[in-house]
């Protein structure tokens, strides 16, 4: 692990993983990403640790980081990680199993990136706390019916900050010997023990930056496509001159010389 507050910081929205996760990567890159994949938040994943740990050098594994970067499942920078005595700024290597685009990390730095895959359809978190009763205690065990009907007074427990023991200690506590109708009994306990409304703390400003992969320059995410700044990702290439085929503007002098360096004098031609 990384000293605390440094380290991994796996993406949001992440796909359940699967066989095919890195399919796409060269094998050694597929291997180490799977690899960094299944390390928890806060590991150090820095070059001179992954060689104690994986069968690569030093250089290969700097080299599998950064196509790691390219392909979009990596991203180096910093966050602020704010308490109540102090406001610092740590290093971090955000790792996402599913490829993203640069937009989609620009928009994670700023702390809005939305979910980006379509989200299979799920029980909401009331449903599958009702659903679960009966495995705390068979008394208390509900019909699909009862369920979907007192989901929205969970729900409301939720909202006002309950966690989901306050909830189970609340519903469970003190049964009676004999509970006759187990969804009256769970929807009387939900109205008679609400909790008042708290005041939860205001979302606090993501604080983040994005470093080149190659120098370590802090940049803004549109100055780093790729993870890059503009100095390594190299000059960019002329648009082709003239028709396909042409030879561009460049090239024409060396063009001209190998020509005339194949050309035959005059005086050594034969004629028949």
């Amino acid at each position: 692990m990384a000293k605390p507050g440094y380290g991994k910081r796996s993406a949001p929205d992440e796909r359940p993983r699967g066989e095919r996760d890195f399919v796409h990567l060269l094998p050694r890159d597929a291997a180490v990403a799977a690899y960094i994949d299944r390390l928890p938040d806060g590991s150090d994943i820095s070059v001179k640790t992954l060689a104690r740990h994986l069968p690569y050098g030093q250089c290969a594994l700097s080299t599998t980081l950064n196509r790691l970067q390219a392909a979009g499942h990596l991203r180096r920078g910093s966050e602020c990680v704010i308490t109540d005595e102090v406001m610092l700024w740590v290093t971090r290597t955000f790792f996402s199993r599913t490829a993203r685009e640069d937009e989609w990390w620009n928009a994670y730095i700023r702390g809005d990136a939305p979910p980006d895959l379509p989200q299979r359809p799920t029980r909401s978190r009331a449903f599958i706390l009702l659903a679960a009763l009966g495995r705390k205690n068979p008394a208390l065990s509900l019909s699909h019916s009862a369920c979907v009907n007192l989901e929205p007074q969970v729900g409301e427990w939720f909202a006002r900050g309950a966690t989901e023991a306050e909830l189970l200690h609340a519903l469970t506590a003190g049964l009676p010997p004999v509970v006759h109708s187990a969804a009256r009994f769970v929807e009387r306990r939900l109205l008679d023990k609400l909790p008042p409304e708290r005041i939860l703390p205001a979302p606090r400003t993501v604080l983040r930056t994005l470093e080149c992969g190659e120098c370590g320059v802090p940049g803004t995410p549109e100055a780093l496509l790729g993870g890059l700044c503009r100095p390594c990702r190299g000059p960019v290439p002329e648009p082709p001159v003239g028709p396909p085929g042409a030879v561009q503007p460049p090239g024409v002098r060396d063009r001209m010389n190998a020509v005339r360096a194949g050309l035959v004098p005059r005086s050594e031609r034969t004629y028949r």
